[in-house]
Order: structure tokens, then sequence, then C-alpha cells
């Protein structure tokens, strides 16, 4: 399981801020490399990775839902899409205890609420500071074509970053409360270099290759700067790839000139509808029962 961790958090690209990733990063590093996890410190994001749909605020979060956690959660013609904490590739079945979402999930229930001709709204509740890259564009995708098909919404109960604000943007609709955030368009990698820690252990490794690039990045040895070059020239390709797919959701709201040059900064508030990042502040509560007022009404 370590090394699956491990495999999935380092050396890859993330759609996720850098301060979750750092957390994520000093929590799993004395299981995953056998450091102290003060040698992963780094400014960290003060934000719990709550479970999806059972931990959600919207609608009535304390009534007994039923024991699928990818079922379809409605309150009359209105789905709740909750987008919750890390945003994780066949994850599947992973849900709401381990305070992840898995795209497969997502991809579930939107799917259910397109075919299901009685949902004639859907509001997407958001609280993530994001995840994996790998599904989170086709899920996006996937939310965009169901905004074309139906009313939705993205209600920020706390922030939507990175692979979160991803999928948000893809509402026609965002809307965020006073103290909420949005952005983080960009990409961030970890790499572990512990060849000091295995001189100091006194242990040596020994790494054979066959093709100059086949360990480039390997966590024995110090991370050369072409790879480190490269890494970032693919990393500046998936944040272009982001940008202009925000752009494409949000219109004349957000062009991609203006997502690129945010840098992948973070915004709140009314900063992120001045950025073209959201719609409106407003709390949660009240943006959701004026959502369901109007389809309910209409």
């Amino acid at each position: 399981m370590y090394p699956y961790l491990a495999a999935r958090l380092f050396d890859t690209p993330l759609l996720a801020h850098p301060g979750k990733a750092a957390a994520v990063a000093e929590a799993l590093a004395p299981r995953l490399l056998g450091l102290p996890a003060a040698a992963m410190a780094a400014p960290r994001l003060g934000h719990t990775a709550r479970a999806r749909q059972l931990m959600g605020e919207l609608g009535d979060p304390l009534e007994e839902r039923v024991p699928d956690i990818y079922a379809l959660y409605r309150i009359g013609a209105v789905a709740v899409i909750s987008v919750e904490g890390t945003l994780v590739h066949k994850g599947k079945w992973i849900g709401a205890n381990s305070g992840e979402t898995s795209y497969e999930g997502l991809r579930r229930q939107i799917n259910a609420a397109m075919a299901d001709m009685s949902v004639r709204g859907v509001v997407f509740e958001v609280d993530s500071c994001g995840g994996e890259v790998s599904g989170a564009f086709d899920v996006a995708e996937a939310a965009y074509e169901l905004s074309q098909a139906k009313p939705t919404i993205s209600i920020l109960t706390d922030c939507a970053y990175s692979a979160g604000y991803l999928i948000a943007a893809a509402a026609r609709q965002v809307v965020l409360p006073e103290t909420g955030g949005a952005g983080s368009i960009g990409v961030v990698a970890l790499h572990a270099d512990y060849s000091k820690a295995q001189d100091m252990a006194g242990i040596k490794v020994t790494v054979l290759e066959a093709g100059v690039h086949k360990a480039e990045g390997n966590p024995f040895q110090p991370l050369p700067d072409s790879v480190a070059e490269a890494w970032i020239s693919e990393m500046e390709s998936t944040r272009q790839i982001f940008a202009k797919t925000v752009s494409r959701f949000r219109g004349s709201r957000l062009s991609y000139e203006a997502a690129m040059a945010t840098e992948a900064q973070c915004y709140s508030g009314e900063a992120a509808v001045a950025a073209g990042l959201a719609d409106a502040v407003a709390r949660p509560s009240e943006a959701f029962a004026a959502f369901l007022t109007e389809i309910e009404g209409g």
C-alpha cells in the first residue's frame, strides 16, 4: 500500500493546492520515506478534507443517506453532487471514510443526473483543494455537458482550488461565501530526495538503467536540473490546458489570458468574483435555497 501511495503523491503532476500537497506529504513522509515529519515541513493549508456527501452542508446533512455512497442525492427536482476533499482517480469505493472523492463516483452521479428526466437542476457542492490530474478533465467535461443540458450551479461551502475549481467552473454559475476561496489554476509536483539520509544511515543504493531516461527523477539521487526543467515544461503544458478549459467553461467571464495571468493565485470572496473566477458571494444555504426555489418554481 505504501509504495502505491508514494507513486501517486511524488514525482507526478497534481492539480492540488500546494499547501494541501505539503500537508499530505508531511503526514505520510515518516511512513512512505522513513523520514521524520519535519523533513517535509512546508507552508500548509488549514483545510480539513471532509468526506463527500455524508459531511455535506446543503439540503439536510443530518438525513440518513442510502448505503450506496455514489447514489444520486436529491431534494425534489434538484440533485446535489458533492465534490469534497481530495479528488482521486480510480478510487471508486474510497468515498466518505477517507475524506476523498473519486472521479468515477462523480461521473456516476453526473451520468445519473443527466439521464434522469425528473432531475431539473443540479448543484455541485464544492469544498476541495484538488487532487490528481488523471481523470480530472474527463469529469469536468462531463459536468460541462450536464450544464449544457440542465441548469447547474457550483456552491462553494469553503474552497474550490485546482482540480476542485476545474470541476466547479463547469457549472453555469459559481457562488462562494465571503470567506471562501477559488483558483489555484496551476500544477504542482513533489520530489523526495533522500540520498543524504541514505548516507547518514550507511546505505548505498545503486541505480542501474538501460536507457538514459529510464530512472531519471528517482528518489535515491539528487534531482538533475535538466530533469526538473523537463518536468516543469510538462506541468506548464498542463497548466495551459487547465486555463483553456476553465476559460471555455466560463466564457466571457474569464478569458484564457486572465486565467493564465492568475499564476495559480487563490482568491477569496469578492476578489474571486472580480477576477472572473466566480459569479457572486453569498451564504451557501441562501444560494442553495434560491436555486431550489428557481428550479421548483420553473
